[in-house]
């Protein structure tokens, strides 16, 4: 039985959409139990400031994760270990034991100055924060202080299965990390109290790490401390690694920024504005994530071989089916949005008030669901290409812009009435306290558009020919969306008296027969239009991706 298991998780996977599906079909599950994590914390706190201490905790850990962990990452390290498959097994061991050996030096030695810092830069992060919150932010943040270590080592064992193509195992990661979190909060929190939550992340971030371990084990790669560190190589990781560890800083430094605006706000803001942020992450993680992950390797492959069509083509594949699915979903999110936030966060303290503010939220996040996605496969692409300087320029210039467009806002809703009244009346949120923060969300959204637009005309003069391959998908997509949001919007009208939506299955049948209508009325028309990615799509579930031969990587999958 144990065999039959391990066979399963180790099984390969090829083909762009064969992978795609099955990390998003991973994704599904993961967002699920996310949704669920955070219809738990919704239940049991509401957007309150315990989940403001909550959230802002993150905040420190997050940032460590995101710029050391780069050491570790798959986009990184995925590259140089393919190259290594053309020798001997002997020759990756060495090159992942120095990585381990050097990771595990550098996570520990900054958590531990981290664990002595946090209380002296909490004006950094939360200045509005009461003495009360800001220590237990301080306890919280030290906790947490375990996942990125964990989650670091988690990434290093990710490069190994994917590089192997070992999809499934890596796809059960961010399971995993959510059954902890869920685990800390059912658990752990009647248990502990409040630092019963942030031990479930730790557990979660555990599991992340440990379900590889069995995989890259039977590989023969299991790395180990060895101090006799090959620095040549460490020097190349490094120089690659630089440029992405400085972008995503910057992205984690907005968050942080963004954070630092709300925590002077109503108590409340923080929850809100992160409850809104993760449901818009959910078509984001199926989606954007998936196409992104899946394309990687080949992309890899092609550009280092110089088969410099093949290399566009994916890109255009991925982007048209990022386009194709996303489009219509940010339509949706943005008409059913009271709908959506009802059903999963609305129960027990999570009231009404606060599910109109975090569907006005959702709604503004929802304008970038495509450039994120987008975004991301645009960084990858680069990345294959051996190219780490353009995409850090890019979103370093788009962070820059977040933050100037929030002082923009913040400072337009105080001092103009006229423009607060139009985005409260826009959203039916007037009567709401604490509307503000909707612009942090404005001010995100409008980053990410200009980033979008910046990677795309950037991508076409590098590569032309790209938008030409991806333009009808974006028509299609648009009309299509304009439709099931229309038609979705009328059927709400319709339903709203039928339906009882005070109560849960009214407004869950609600939204749901709206939006089904909504699709139907899409496809139709993308039918009518002879949309070829609904062919595409077809294929890719004729061909039972779950049951996709095993396969492993070409030698020639490498970085320029």
């Amino acid at each position: 039985m144990v065999s039959k298991i391990l066979e399963f998780l180790n099984q390969s996977t090829e083909g762009l959409h064969q992978a795609a599906f099955l990390l998003g079909f991973s994704a599904i599950i993961s967002q699920v139990l996310a949704l669920l994590r955070d219809r738990l914390l919704a239940h049991t706190f509401g957007a309150g400031s315990v989940l403001d201490v909550y959230y802002a905790a993150f905040k420190i850990p997050d940032y460590i994760y995101v710029t050391i962990a780069s050491i570790v990452s798959v986009t990184i390290l995925l590259p140089f270990i393919v190259e290594r498959q053309n020798g001997d097994k002997e020759r990756i061991r060495k090159f992942l034991n120095s990585i381990f050996t050097l990771f595990s030096i550098i996570i520990v030695v900054v958590a531990v100055v981290a664990f002595f810092l946090i209380p002296k830069i909490t004006d950094w992060i939360v200045p509005g924060f009461s003495s009360d919150k800001i220590s237990q932010f301080v306890t919280l943040s030290r906790i947490l202080l375990l996942s990125p270590i964990l989650l670091g080592l988690s990434n290093l064992l990710g490069s190994i299965t994917q590089s192997y193509q070992k999809f499934f195992v890596y796809a059960m990661t961010p399971v995993l990390y959510n059954i902890g979190i869920i685990l800390g909060i059912v658990v752990f929190y009647p248990l502990f109290g409040l630092q019963g939550l942030v031990w479930g992340v730790v557990l979660g971030a555990l599991l992340h790490f440990a379900i590889q371990i069995p995989t890259v084990a039977k590989l023969g790669l299991l790395p180990s401390l060895r101090f006799s560190i090959d620095w040549a190589e460490i020097k190349q990781v490094l120089i690659s690694a630089l440029p992405r560890t400085v972008t995503l800083s910057i992205h984690s430094i907005v968050i942080i920024l963004l954070t630092n605006f709300a925590s002077k706000m109503i108590d409340g803001s923080i929850a809100v504005f992160n409850f809104s942020y993760n449901l818009e992450t959910v078509p984001l993680s199926i989606v954007g994530i998936s196409y992104s992950v899946a394309a990687f390797p080949a992309l890899a492959k092609f550009f280092s071989t110089g088969e410099r069509a093949k290399f566009i083509a994916q890109v255009s594949a991925a982007a048209r089916h990022i386009i194709f699915w996303s489009v219509p979903i940010a339509a949706l999110f943005i008409v059913l949005r009271a709908q959506v936030v009802r059903t999963i966060l609305g129960s027990g303290q999570f009231d009404w008030t606060s599910t109109r503010l975090v569907a006005a939220l959702l709604a503004l996040f929802s304008f970038s669901i495509v450039a994120q996605s987008l975004n991301l496969l645009f960084v990858r692409a680069y990345y294959a290409a051996g190219n780490t300087l353009k995409p850090l320029i890019i979103n370093v210039a788009s962070s820059v812009l977040v933050i100037a467009s929030a002082f923009l806002f913040l400072n337009l809703w105080r001092d103009h009435e006229l423009f607060r009244y139009f985005f409260e009346s826009l959203f039916r949120v007037t009567d709401v306290s604490g509307t503000i923060v909707l612009m942090l969300a404005l001010a995100f959204s409008v980053g990410l558009l200009v980033n979008l637009i910046i990677f795309w005309i950037t991508f076409e003069k590098d590569f032309p020919s790209f938008t030409k391959e991806v333009g009808q998908t974006l028509r299609h997509s648009i009309y299509a969306a304009v439709l099931m949001g229309f038609v979705a919007r009328q059927f709400l009208e319709v339903l709203d008296n039928i339906f009882d939506i005070n109560t849960l299955p009214g407004i869950f049948l609600q939204g749901f027969i709206a939006g089904l209508f909504g699709i139907i009325a899409g496809v139709f028309l993308l039918k009518l239009l002879g949309n070829r990615e609904i062919v595409d799509i077809y294929h890719a579930f004729h061909t039972k991706f779950w049951k996709a031969k095993p396969v492993q990587p070409s030698p020639e999958e490498i970085i320029s």
